[in-house]
């Protein structure tokens, strides 16, 4: 939104002035449009109004299989960063920071790795996570004030988030990236957009308007967060995060997490309980460890030695 210097910013004509620019804005985002198909839906039952919803959430797994292209390009600058000692940071405002930062914790329990490598910024800090930090997404130095003090660097790869795609705060994000030689990506659910204009790679799934209008955190959320999980998912399983389709690098740090690992020692070898507990107590607990123990009968040092010539890729320890 471009706003005239010699305009009063507290006077009624300006505000007026940015009110109509904004709906005009609002006017063409798809995801801000008034869906026909549930114009009848504060007249309906639970049980026809979920049927409604249900309806319109069966539209998101297509809309982003549209995008698996732009996603897979996007995967491969991630693993190349990893490879490089970059990070994966996800930067957003309101529910698009969120998810940005529920997929980041998950990654290092799930894949064991720093909790430093995939990160997940939100407009307006912490605070922001549980309660809206007014005015947090329209500014713009902000954003820049947050990539600066996590010490971005033209290694990492930066992905803004902006259901709407017009998020001051995430424009600006994307361009400072930009601006010190990050590969940049936008993932947004309005194609016609600066968050899909701006940065090397737009990931845009158009999954139409809300089931209730403007409350993007329905399919446009879905969408974010089902493009968010490919992004890591694919990345960890690259990087050799990934036996068959077994978690083997899962950290296992409390009882559900150990449990799991003795169960994926077992499932990757075939082998009973009580070998699982001594190959992971063998291993230090680290399962991809304890599972080439069982499959080679070797000892871990062996072990350890094989999977690093391996690069940390269990499969290509195995034939080895």
């Amino acid at each position: 939104m471009t706003l005239l210097k010699k305009d009063n910013p507290m006077s009624p004509e300006h505000v007026f002035k940015q009110q109509r620019e904004l709906l005009e804005e609002l006017n063409g985002i798809v995801s801000e449009g008034q869906n026909p198909d549930t114009l009848d839906i504060d007249l309906l039952s639970s049980t026809e109004i979920l049927t409604k919803i249900n309806n319109e959430d069966h539209k998101v797994a297509g809309a982003v299989k549209q995008v698996i292209p732009q996603i897979s390009e996007a995967v491969d600058h991630v693993v190349d960063a990893f490879q490089q000692g970059g990070r994966l940071i996800y930067i957003g405002a309101g529910t698009s920071g969120r998810l940005g930062i529920l997929d980041a914790v998950e990654c290092a329990p799930t894949y064991s790795v720093s909790d430093q490598q995939v990160l997940g910024i939100i407009a307006g800090g912490d605070t922001a996570v549980k309660k809206a930090v007014e005015g947090a997404e329209d500014s713009t130095t902000l954003a820049v004030e947050d990539l600066k003090n996590v010490n971005l660097t033209s290694k990492d790869v930066v992905v803004g988030i902006a259901a709407s795609g017009r998020t001051p705060y995430v424009c600006s994000a994307i361009e400072y990236a930009k601006s010190l030689g990050c590969v940049t990506v936008g993932v947004t659910c309005n194609p016609d957009s600066a968050v899909m204009r701006l940065p090397k790679i737009g990931i845009c799934p158009v999954v139409g308007a809300e089931a209730v209008t403007g409350s993007t955190r329905m399919k446009s959320g879905t969408a974010q967060k089902l493009v968010l999980n490919m992004l890591s998912t694919a990345s960890m399983i690259r990087t050799g995060k990934v036996y068959k389709n077994l978690m083997v690098d899962v950290n296992a740090s409390n009882e559900k997490l150990h449990a799991r690992a003795i169960r994926i020692v077992m499932q990757a070898t075939e082998c009973t309980q009580q070998q699982a507990v001594d190959a992971l107590k063998q291993a230090e607990q680290s399962a991809k460890l304890a599972i080439l123990i069982v499959l080679t009968g070797k000892p871990a040092p062996e072990a350890k030695q094989l999977l690093s010539k391996a690069g940390g890729f269990l499969r290509k320890a195995v034939e080895e």
